[in-house]
């Protein structure tokens, strides 16, 4: 009873000092207001920002493991370049055997990807991205087929001159109209398209296959030459064990076929998405520590701003501080009540600071293809953070008023 007591009469006092004194308590805690709006702000913007890269990275294959020329991350400068340019690319016959000798995944794929132009009719669209992949491609990598349907192992085999184009692609060069069965025009030989992939919109990376093509790599080889393009092999890991293992065996199966001695070098990079992961890890850390420093310096500020409302509320009611304890209130009680209404201020201020965030969030959203969300964790961790700050701030002025003398105080005529 007494503490439900101490926290009501707190909260009523905070509403008086916001009633009586509206202008000196609105400027004091708008220090608090803005240095929870800067914090919540950054980390909602980020964490929203940081879950849309998840996503699409999550998207890409976060089970994938790329085997590949060159490293998404480079050895720095005691590995020269140059030694990366002497590796050969990955080769159909390493996906041959690799598909021969690995047990730790689950399917594998070879892709190589060009740029060409790509036309019907009298329309051209230039520079399209030409993806040549290996049948089990759809096993490895998502693959949104909203029309038609995937190669079939006939059509991969023998490499058959057919292509699966995306979204923009369809819409730009058939308009309305049906694609499936039509012919397009690239490396200068017709293409019979048999399916279209749903619209993604562009991923994190900018990357998209609404405005890509894909076709099968056995008739990619008769047109460009893959022993001097960028290709890839990748392997997805089976269900119920890691990366970790499944890059283990790669390693040794790659390096046995490309007969390297125990003392050699990878000549070759296995990449996978973790590494990008790590990278934006070490950003958000970055991120995280900048949010903190903007606004620590707006709750500094406000910290003040409460102090100074608590010690001009204290001397305001010294004469009823005197009276109180003469009736028999203990310091702590005093104390207590002082603090509860330095930490309502300042929570007061922190939520004033979440709405304008959340009301951002919200004109964001609806304006922009961005989502922003305020969480659940942001606001407490706004709350918190501001109740900390009441508490901080207040507790010289509440300690100050918990030891005045009762008749001394009595006598004050404030």
């Amino acid at each position: 009873m007494i503490l439900f007591r101490l926290i009501l009469e707190s909260f009523q006092f905070a509403l008086s000092a916001l009633v009586v004194n509206k202008v000196r308590t609105v400027l004091s805690l708008l220090g608090i207001t803005i240095g929870i709006f800067s914090i919540i702000a950054v980390f909602s913007v980020f964490d929203s920002l940081e879950k849309a890269i998840r996503s699409d990275i999550s998207s890409l294959g976060d089970n994938v493991l790329f085997i590949q020329k060159w490293p998404w991350m480079m050895g720095g400068s005691d590995y020269p370049w140059w030694k990366y340019w002497q590796r050969p690319e990955a080769s159909l016959r390493e996906l041959a055997e690799l598909q021969k000798r690995s047990n730790a995944a689950e399917a594998f794929a070879y892709q190589v990807t060009v740029t060409r132009n790509l036309s019907y009719r009298s329309t051209t669209i230039e520079q399209t991205m030409i993806n040549a992949v290996s049948h089990d491609y759809d096993r490895v990598m998502p693959m949104d087929i909203e029309q038609g349907r995937y190669f079939t192992p006939l059509e991969s085999q023998t490499g058959r001159n057919v292509i699966i184009i995306g979204a923009d692609v369809a819409e730009t060069l058939f308009l309305n109209s049906d694609p499936i069965g039509r012919s397009v025009k690239v490396f200068g030989l017709r293409m019979d398209v048999i399916g279209v992939m749903a619209k993604s919109g562009d991923n994190i990376f900018g990357g998209s296959n609404d405005n890509a093509a894909f076709i099968t790599v056995n008739f990619a080889r008769n047109v460009i030459d893959l022993r001097n393009t960028g290709s890839s092999i990748m392997a997805r890991t089976k269900a119920g064990l890691s990366n970790e293992e499944l890059k283990d065996e790669l390693t040794g199966i790659m390096r046995s076929v490309r007969k390297l001695k125990p003392a050699a070098e990878d000549n070759f990079a296995i990449n996978e998405m973790d590494i990008i992961n790590r990278g934006f890890d070490q950003l958000f850390g970055v991120i995280a520590i900048v949010g903190w420093i903007i606004g620590g310096f707006s709750l500094l500020v406000g910290g003040f701003g409460i102090a100074n409302i608590m010690f001009v509320s204290v001397k305001e009611r010294t004469n009823q501080i005197g009276i109180q304890k003469s009736l028999g209130a203990k310091n702590y009680f005093v104390l207590l009540q002082f603090l509860f209404e330095a930490i309502f201020l300042s929570v007061l201020g922190g939520i004033v600071g979440l709405v304008i965030v959340f009301l951002l969030a919200v004109a964001i959203s609806s304006t922009t293809s961005f989502v922003m969300s305020l969480s659940l964790g942001n606001i407490v961790l706004g709350l918190v953070v501001s109740g900390f700050i009441g508490l901080f701030s207040g507790f010289i002025p509440a300690w100050s008023a918990s030891r005045l003398d009762p008749v001394e105080a009595m006598r004050s005529n404030f």
